[in-house]
């Protein structure tokens, strides 16, 4: 059974605290498992959340940050210890090719596993299309380089049965009008796919983390289904955020109920504020009236059904 779901394993931004690790987040999507900024105790988090090693396909960094990229390490050596029977590609900053060799042979182990590298030097697409999404990354403004990822699926089409028995299409038929695109039929002539079935539009996620406001922050959000993006702070601190490169929890929000996301996951929590729910006040406030949820550890987030 495809499982599409995001598994919150850390929410601190720079300063952990005694219920936030620092960041990780993977997104179960059918039979990959896309790793998103480890931070230093996504292994251990990993375990709490039953998450393993073997559910790992990818790991996608947005910035070297030590928040964002310490526990890459600890995730690397276990992907080689549990020996993991396919290979693992690993999406970072090309800026930051250093730091990831750095981390990724910063003591000695036993490598069992092929870990492929696949830096990004720009905005586009990062994994082609052909498989059972494309993987694209756009640039972002942080005091370093730092890219955010989107995930999109292909559109499909729902075949509509009503349609379908009108024009007597039926049985391997069905598959036929689907692969070829039309069907000759001795009652109604050609009969094409627009007239017995609808667009499905596939789904679309995107993970968003360090940046001030830019042009890459709603291109990613466009559309989605789901949006895990940072929300360091609250408003009050709009100042700060924008000296710092990061986000306000009103600014993400504004930014979703723009692009029409489906549910909004916040994140990224400075440690200076205790309460969660003053985010979720402050993203209503600004609009977002679509699902929300103000990530803790150890969430699970499913992706929204198909309309």
């Amino acid at each position: 059974m495809s499982v599409r779901e995001l598994v919150v394993l850390g929410t601190a931004s720079q300063v952990p605290t005694r219920h936030r690790n620092h960041n990780g987040y993977l997104l179960r999507w059918d039979g990959e498992g896309i790793l998103f900024d480890p931070g230093e105790g996504t292994q251990r988090q990993m375990t709490y959340a039953g998450v393993a090693a073997h559910d790992l396909t990818r790991i996608c960094v947005t910035h070297f940050h030590g928040d964002h990229s310490l526990g890459l390490a600890g995730v690397i050596q276990r992907i080689n210890l549990d020996r993991v029977p396919h290979p693992v590609t690993a999406h970072y900053p090309a800026s930051g090719r250093h730091f990831f060799e750095r981390l990724r042979y910063s003591t000695a182990y036993r490598e069992t596993v092929r870990i492929i590298e696949e830096p990004v030097h720009a905005d586009g697409q990062v994994l082609a299309d052909g498989r059972e999404f494309r993987l694209e990354a756009r640039q972002l403004s942080h005091p370093v380089e730092s890219f955010g990822y989107r995930l999109v699926e292909p559109d499909g089409r729902r075949m509509l049965p009503e349609r379908l028995a009108a024009y007597g299409i039926g049985g391997p038929d069905i598959a036929r009008l689907r692969e070829a695109g039309s069907l000759a039929t001795a009652a109604h002539g050609t009969v094409t796919l627009d007239q017995v079935s609808t667009v499905r539009r596939g789904q679309r996620f995107a993970f968003v983390m360090d940046t001030r406001m830019c042009e890459g922050v709603p291109a990613l959000a466009d559309g989605c289904d789901l949006l895990v993006i940072e929300s360091t702070f609250l408003d009050e601190a709009a100042g700060l955020a924008e000296e710092y490169g990061h986000l306000t929890a009103g600014q993400a929000a504004r930014v979703a109920a723009e692009a029409g996301v489906r549910h909004l996951v916040l994140t990224h929590f400075s440690q200076r504020y205790g309460d969660p729910a003053a985010f979720e006040r402050e993203a209503r406030a600004a609009g977002y009236a679509g699902d929300l949820t103000i990530a803790a550890d150890l969430d699970r987030v499913p992706l929204p059904k198909r309309r």
